[in-house]
């Protein structure tokens, strides 16, 4: 079974920046579509990011030009940087796949006040 586990996450100031890291058991990293998607309590889950097999990447109107999807298959790692946080940023923000029909993870939080 896959399994995806992230970390990274933090309490940071508006205008700081985090980087996100989401780990995939097995060869889930490169062979199949990832992304980032974020739940704040109260509201829709939003898609954040999102990067397919072949490296191509897609973001949400909120975070272009502030956040950045990449993935390194030789570490089993899809990352996301994030820079110029906003209060709207916080969030639970949990990482998923489309392997086996579609996996997430757990979530790491941010925050940012």
């Amino acid at each position: 079974d896959v399994q995806l586990v992230e970390s990274g996450g933090a309490s940071v100031q508006a205008g700081g920046s985090l980087r996100l890291s989401c780990v995939a058991s097995g060869d889930t990293i490169g062979r199949y579509c990832m992304g980032w998607f974020r739940q704040i309590p109260d509201k829709e889950r939003e898609g954040v990011a999102g990067i397919e097999s072949d490296g191509s990447t897609s973001y949400a109107d909120s975070v272009k030009g502030r956040f950045t999807v990449s993935q390194d298959s030789a570490k089993r790692t899809m990352y996301l940087q994030m820079t110029n946080l906003k209060p709207e940023d916080t969030g639970l923000y949990r990482c998923a796949t489309d392997a086996e029909g579609g996996l997430a993870g757990q979530g790491t939080q941010v925050t940012v006040s």
